[in-house]
């Protein structure tokens, strides 16, 4: 058994700007551990897990090499990355590395989308392959969302009895189903055969157009849309549906969400990470995330929904909500910081209140999903969350609302619904 974690690569992530120029998205914090360690803690849970393969194109870099080798000593697993040369889809970078990912016989294997934020169901997904379907069918990991927001995501139509997908939309214009994909799969080794009939497929297409650069377009093969779409109906792919959380971080704001289902877990999972009330101590309110080298002065409020990264200094009467504070931060004493990514080494000066707007699902509705928002809409900057890049220094005594401000800029007033380049 082993497992895939598709990563993506610089040209993707670009909702995540201004924060994915400092650090790849995948190695983002989300509730104080990089957004792929959730992927990995979760794979490193499955008994009889033996190898878990990072693939995407980014150049490895000295984060990603420290994550691994960090990220292998604590979960006593190998780790690799394999670097594909050009964006080749889900399905190609699967099926370029195919053999890597079959070496030692590999029976099964798990596939993870790393922008997605979940419970992770991978046993309960191996122990559903085995009771249904011979051992050579596939599951997709499904949930259900409200019928308007299924239009975003892959619909399946599944078999009420059996879970057999019978149908595969990805982003149908009309209704089809509220069951969505999760970008969660588990493949048998006999996929790569169906992949291969979709490569062979558009060589084919492309030695009739007789283009110059064809080679590299045959290999962009995508899982959803060229290989479910035909494996749907024919008794080899099943979905297994989940009632545990799901979300896509895709915008930075989805971050700030993807976060607070993350330390609401760790209550069960991980209760060592959420800090506590202590005498001397900061006011803690819900889950909060402290990192142990950050400096929090006890007169300060933090909470619901906090995560402090290393080296943070938060001064007295600070209070901090619904927010990520990213390593080497500071804020002065009696910041104001709600809906805020504050960037890595920025600092807010005192009496300063950074504010954004949340981009949460419909609380009232079991099933709703965060949006995507544009950035724009009607020519207008959507209120979203405020984002501070790295190295942002505001003043004193400012307000800064529903704002995007690029790294290293020290600014000078307040802003209000602006991106400041």
């Amino acid at each position: 058994l082993k497992a895939v974690i598709l990563i993506g690569g610089p040209q993707k992530g670009t909702r995540f700007r201004p924060l994915s120029f400092e650090v790849p998205k995948p190695l983002f914090p989300v509730a104080g551990v990089p957004m792929v360690q959730h992927h990995i803690e979760a794979c490193a849970k499955v008994p009889g897990l033996k190898e878990i393969l990072l693939m995407g194109f980014y150049q490895p870099n000295e984060a990603l090499s420290r994550f691994l080798v960090s990220a292998q000593q604590e979960f006593k697993i190998p780790i690799r990355y394999l670097q594909e040369y050009a964006a080749l889809g889900t399905g190609g970078g699967i099926y370029h590395f195919r053999d890597q990912i079959l070496s030692g016989g590999a029976e099964a294997f798990f596939v993870l989308n790393a922008d997605v934020c979940s419970e992770f169901p991978l046993q309960e997904m191996l122990e559903f392959q085995q009771q249904h379907g011979d051992v050579h069918s596939f599951v997709i990991l499904g949930t259900t969302a409200n019928r308007t927001q299924a239009l975003n995501y892959g619909c399946i139509v599944a078999n009420a009895d059996t879970q057999e997908v019978q149908h595969y939309v990805e982003k149908p214009s009309t209704f089809v189903s509220e069951i969505i994909n999760c970008g969660i799969y588990l493949f048998t080794p006999a996929i790569f055969q169906h992949i291969g009939e979709v490569f062979q497929r558009n060589q084919q297409e492309l030695a009739l157009e007789e283009s110059s650069n064809g080679w590299q377009r045959a290999e962009v093969i995508r899982l959803e849309q060229d290989v479910f779409t035909a494996l749907a109906g024919s008794g080899k792919l099943y979905v297994y549906k989940t009632d545990g959380f799901w979300s896509q971080i895709k915008s930075a704001g989805s971050a700030i969400y993807a976060s607070r289902l993350y330390l609401n877990q760790y209550s069960k999972s991980h209760p060592e990470r959420l800090a506590q009330n202590k005498p001397g101590g900061p006011v803690i309110r819900g889950n909060v995330y402290i990192h142990p080298t950050a400096s929090v002065d006890s007169t300060a409020v933090l909470g619901p929904n906090v995560s402090i990264g290393e080296g943070v200094t938060v001064g007295a009467g600070v209070r901090v909500r619904e927010s990520i504070v990213l390593h080497g931060a500071s804020l002065h004493d009696h910041t104001c910081v709600l809906n805020t990514i504050v960037g890595w080494d920025s600092t807010i000066g005192r009496w300063a209140r950074v504010e954004g707007t949340p981009s949460d699902p419909n609380p009232n509705d079991p099933y709703a999903k965060i949006d995507s928002e544009t950035l724009f809409r009607d020519g207008r900057l959507t209120p979203s969350i405020t984002i501070l890049g790295c190295s942002v220094t505001i003043p004193a005594e400012v307000v800064i609302l529903n704002s995007i401000v690029l790294p290293h800029k020290e600014l000078s007033r307040s802003y209000k619904n602006q991106i400041i380049l």
